[in-house]
Order: structure tokens, then C-alpha cells, then sequence
């Protein structure tokens, strides 16, 4: 069995073990130190790594992260200054550079990231409200406003394709709100030492109602770009019609004046020939006659001529379309 005396000795061992654990503490490298009694600062914050000792039981080690920390808001819907309302995702960079204004005022970095929520969603939200949704987008203010060239007047008094000035930039969108709220959180012993957006979208219910305002536009400018190709084809095929009637004109004038040449030569040589003699003149007047007959008889025609008539004369007594012809 232990003796008493060995007893005795552990438990004041163990006590001066735990006194001893409960009198130092370390701070590590990343880590600056706030110590406590009864729940109130005691002397300045450790800032360096290192073992270091404190009143046991009575002071408590409150360690207070150093390093750069993150804060990632949550996506938030508000309105720009031309109405449109717009859901942003921000997102900043911070640290603790007064440790025990922080530990008074926030206590932990719980109430820190609610805080920052609180006042860069403010500053966001008015910093969105005094610019044009086109500066928040747009990364500078260098793009100078271009305009479509192919834009009638009246398309153009409309603002149709026109691109807004942009004054700022999102650049400056950023600054301002960095520099509104990096002096409202120094109370609390925070620097903030960045902030950017990280997503910029149209509201779901403002969406469509953007989209279709943009299809509108596009579509007026293809209505007019459609209107002044239909008025183009009509022209060439007009042109290619009144065109065509020339060439028709043109070729049948041709025509007509070769035509009227060979009927002159014709009628000359019918002429030569029917002079010549007369056996020629009875050859000719039987071989006009011989050509009219096919244009004036057919299976059914019935003639009626007198007996001196040219036509006659060949046909007399000749039976060729099954009827007799008979001299009147």
C-alpha cells in the first residue's frame, strides 16, 4: 500500500503541475494574445511568438488570429441608379491590427464577419445605387462610347446601338466602397486591406424582361436591314425586266428590219423570174397557186369560186377533199 506521506507528496505534485500549466502559455506564430481577468483586459496584447506566464486560475489567454482573413458576402439583390436591379457577390480581405479594440468591441471573429457583413453590404448597396449599371460591368472608364455606322437617322435619335459613356469604371465602384467602409471598421481595430466583386448578374425577374428589350433592338435593326434588301431585290429585278424588254425590243426590231430585207430580195427575184418570160410567169403563177392551196383547203372546206377565178383553173374537175367541185 502507498503511504500517507507518498500521498501527500502526488497531490502536491499534481498542484504544482497544474499551477504550473495554468501559470504559462504559448503564442504561437500566427497568433497575438489578449489576457483577461475576471473577464477584463489585463496589460498590452502579446504580439510575439513564445512561452510567457500569467496569474493562474484567475487570467485567462484569449488568442486573437493575426493572419489576413477572408470575408465572402453572400449575394445580395439591389438596384443600380438607372433601375435595373442587379445581384452582386463581394468578396475582402482583412486582419487585426488593434487587438484589444478588436477583443472590446467584437470578441471573436463570429461577430467580426457579421459586422463586415453589415457595413460592406451597406456601402455596396450605396455605391451600386449612384452608378450606372454599365460602370459597375465594365472594368475601366477608358472604352470610348461607339456608335453602329449602319444606323439610319432616325435610329440613331433614338439611341438605337448606342453605347453608354462610361465615367468610372468598376475600378472606381470598388474604391469607393473600400475607402467608405475601411474607415468604419477601424473602430473596431480591423484593417481592410481589399475588396473586389466577384459576380455581377441581372436579377431573375429583371432577366428576361433585359433580354427581350435587347432582342427588340436587334430585331428593328434586322426589320430594317431586311426592308432595304427587299427594296434592293425589287430594284435589280426591276432593272433586269426593263433590261430583258430592251433586248426583246432591240433583237425584234432586228429581226423585223432582216425579214424585211429578205422579203425585198425575194419579192426582186420573184420579180427577175416572173419577167423573163412567159412560160416563167405561167411556172410562177402555178407554184403560188400550189402553196395557197394548203392555207386555204382542209378535210372539210367547202369553196365557192367562179369558173374564171385562178384558183379554179388547176382544181377544175379534181376531186381532193372527197367533194365534188362544182363551176358556178
Amino acid at each position: 500500500m502507498i503511504s500517507k506521506k507518498t500521498t501527500i507528496f502526488l497531490i502536491v505534485l499534481a498542484c504544482l503541475a497544474i499551477t504550473v500549466q495554468q501559470s504559462l502559455y504559448t503564442v504561437d506564430e500566427v497568433e497575438q494574445v489578449i489576457i483577461t481577468q475576471f473577464g477584463k483586459p489585463i496589460g498590452e496584447p502579446v504580439m510575439t511568438a513564445g512561452l510567457n506566464a500569467k496569474m493562474p486560475f484567475i487570467q485567462s489567454v484569449n488568442a486573437i488570429d493575426k493572419r489576413i482573413l477572408e470575408w465572402d458576402g453572400a449575394p445580395s439583390d439591389m438596384p443600380t441608379k438607372d433601375k435595373l436591379y442587379i445581384s452582386v457577390d463581394l468578396f475582402a480581405r482583412w486582419r487585426i491590427t488593434d487587438p484589444l479594440q478588436y477583443f472590446l468591441r467584437l470578441r471573436d471573429e463570429r461577430s467580426a464577419q457579421s459586422r463586415l457583413d453589415d457595413i460592406l453590404g451597406s456601402e455596396t448597396r450605396n455605391a451600386v445605387a449612384k452608378h450606372e449599371l454599365i460602370e459597375i460591368i465594365r472594368t475601366t472608364n477608358d472604352r470610348q462610347p461607339l456608335r453602329d455606322t449602319m444606323l439610319t437617322k432616325a435610329e440613331i435619335e433614338l439611341k438605337m446601338g448606342n453605347l453608354v459613356p462610361i465615367k468610372k469604371g468598376r475600378k472606381w465602384v470598388e474604391q469607393e466602397i473600400f475607402t467608405a467602409a475601411a474607415e468604419k471598421v477601424k473602430v473596431f481595430g480591423i484593417e481592410l486591406l481589399d475588396i473586389r466583386f466577384k459576380r455581377i448578374n441581372y436579377n431573375e425577374s429583371v432577366r428576361p424582361k433585359i433580354y427581350d428589350r435587347m432582342i427588340s433592338e436587334r430585331r428593328q435593326i434586322a426589320e430594317r436591314f431586311l426592308s432595304e434588301g427587299n427594296g434592293e431585290a425589287a430594284r435589280i429585278r426591276g432593272n433586269r425586266k426593263r433590261d430583258l424588254n430592251k433586248i426583246q425590243s432591240e433583237a425584234y426590231k432586228e429581226v423585223e428590219t432582216i425579214r424585211g430585207l429578205a422579203d425585198a430580195q425575194a419579192a426582186d427575184i420573184y420579180a427577175m423570174s416572173y419577167s423573163q418570160s412567159p412560160e416563167a410567169i405561167r411556172l410562177y403563177q402555178f407554184t403560188r397557186t400550189m402553196r395557197a392551196y394548203p392555207e386555204i383547203i382542209s378535210d372539210n372546206t367547202t369553196l365557192v369560186m367562179s369558173t374564171d377565178s385562178d384558183l379554179f383553173k388547176f382544181i377544175n374537175g379534181i376531186n381532193r377533199t372527197g367533194k365534188t367541185i362544182q363551176a358556178k
